[in-house]
């Protein structure tokens, strides 16, 4: 197995000079050398083919035992030095300092047909950004990381991917719910793969500390490798940074609210300055339409990162940004028109994406009308989102607005419970999207194949995670595997595997693991 070496952001960012593990603050420093904790016993569960390549591995390779020892911690590869990054944020809502890998040590960084990808372990050992924190990972998080982050880059949604999941053969004690009954778990590591995982946090760390000359050469770091793009030397690249990567946040997150997607925990720590998706922790997808809905219990009070909020808490993040970025350009006009134009910017991107899922094509209005509506209606009665805009595809010109409901009504929960009211208000926005639907002047055919390249028919929900959990904990990984092929695929028929193209089940309302989720991993 062999890699081509290329360590960058250690090579040319500034290191901690205490290579000692205690959990401590730094200064001045982007990083700090650690390396994984070995593991007992590691075991490898699986890998993901297509990550596997991406990186320059063979499937003999990565099926070797020296892929599990390496992919483990258990042993480094020969000329690299480990490391855990050093970053700040803010954690909802508030300032909470120095963060950093706490539980995630970077491998190394490679070269594979002219691209870098940096490899880093989550769940290897503590760091000196541990704080109380043991720095390990368990089992089912670590199969809600290696599922989703596959599913999301098949969903065509921009995001880090993972590439194998193992065992470590060690348990770890973990608090599922924060409620003092903490137990022992199987312990597991996630290879989590990227171009970088910089993040805002990065930017907030030297900018707290007032270190300007290396917040400098962390802004000119990212232009030159990641927004190659951005040229000149003057304070201008440093705002054609911040637009670059506000442009690339928008659009994460109009791919997010396009599949339904929440991330439960949209800290600055936790937004990538690629625009990527990265930290996949209490995240969930929407089964019924909820604009209010988190997957996180620390947050089900304030509901700070529900569905609906989303692109305002990006916003607030980019704010966060800005801050940092500000003493590098001295100037805080460019910046704020940059923040100013986000809304309008995001609102033309969602209302060309909720097209797209109609079917439509954009009028001199772009439908908002409808659109909103439409978003009214999927509150009238559950709903889920993810049927209705897939079965919606099946609508043609010539039905009739009860046909047409007729055809989207798999996707209520408790059907025989709609009211006469909540239909009628249904049929009449039928009756606006079937004139719609005519005056695009397309085939049936044609627009239900642009809606099912956008509507997903499958997604990795909550309660079928859960299901893979609970199987692997016993020992059993073939619906893990069952899973990852799917979602592969996410927007085929695959009428082998209807079964999951089903609304959430009764028994997972209220499971831990199925509605909501906490940090703990």
């Amino acid at each position: 197995m062999k890699l081509e070496i290329n360590n960058k952001y250690s090579n040319q960012l500034p290191a901690d000079p205490d290579e000692t593990v205690g959990t401590r603050q730094v200064t001045n420093t982007a990083f700090s050398y650690v390396r994984p904790t070995v593991p007992s016993n590691p075991q490898l569960i699986h890998f993901s083919k297509e990550t596997v390549a991406l990186i320059g591995i063979s499937e003999t390779e990565a099926a070797s035992p020296e892929f599990t020892n390496v992919f483990s911690g258990k042993e480094l590869i020969e000329g690299t030095r480990p490391y855990a990054m050093s970053y700040a944020g803010h954690q909802f809502g508030n300032w909470a300092g120095q963060l950093g890998d706490g539980r995630a040590i970077v491998l190394t960084e490679i070269t594979t047909n002219n691209t870098n990808y940096t490899l880093q372990l989550k769940g290897a050992g503590p760091t000196p950004y541990s704080r109380r924190a043991d720095g390990m990972a368990v089992l089912r998080s670590s199969i809600r990381e290696h599922l989703c982050s596959e599913a999301m880059f098949h969903l065509n949604v921009p995001t880090t991917r993972s590439l194998s999941l193992m065992l470590t053969g060690d348990q770890v004690l973990r608090d599922v719910m924060y409620d003092g009954h903490a137990e022992y778990e199987k312990g597991a590591v996630v290879c989590r793969v990227a171009p970088s995982f910089i993040r805002f946090g990065n930017f907030e760390l030297f900018a707290s500390q007032n270190d300007l000359p290396n917040l400098k050469k962390l802004a000119d770091f990212t232009i030159e490798n990641y927004y190659p793009q951005i040229k000149g030397d003057d304070k201008s690249r440093y705002v054609a940074l911040f637009e670059a990567v506000a442009n690339a946040t928008r659009q994460m997150i109009v791919h997010w609210q396009r599949v339904g997607f929440v991330h439960g925990v949209m800290n600055t720590d936790n937004m990538s300055i690629l625009g990527l998706t990265i930290d996949y922790g209490p995240y969930g997808w929407l089964e019924d339409y909820n604009p209010d809905w988190t997957p996180n219990t620390t947050d089900r009070e304030n509901r700070r990162y529900r569905f609906g909020n989303q692109p305002q808490i990006a916003l607030w993040n980019l704010y966060q940004l800005a801050n940092a970025m500000y003493p590098l350009i001295d100037e805080a006009a460019p910046l704020e028109a940059i923040l100013q134009s986000y809304q309008d910017k995001y609102e033309a991107d969602y209302n060309a994406m909720m097209n797209d899922k109609l079917g439509l094509t954009s009028s001199k209005n772009n439908n908002e009308d409808l659109i909103g509506l439409l978003s009214q209606n999927l509150l009238l009665h559950e709903t889920d989102m993810t049927i209705f805009f897939r079965n919606l595809g099946k609508v043609a010109q010539n039905d009739s607005e009860e046909m047409a409901f007729d055809k989207i009504s798999e996707s209520f929960y408790n059907l025989e419970k709609i009211s006469t009211e909540t239909k009628e208000i249904w049929l009449y926005w039928f009756t606006q999207y079937l004139l719609k639907v005519r005056e695009n002047k397309i085939s049936d055919i044609e627009r239900a194949n642009k809606m099912n390249k956008v509507n997903p028919k499958y997604v990795l929900r909550n309660y079928m995670a859960q299901l893979a959990i609970d199987s692997a904990e016993k020992g059993d990984y073939s619906l893990l595997y069952e899973l990852h092929e799917l979602l592969k695929n996410p927007y085929d028929d695959q009428l082998s595997s209807e079964k999951w193209f089903a609304k959430r089940p009764d028994w997972a309302r209220q499971k831990i693991g199925s509605s909501m989720l906490s940090c703990s991993s």
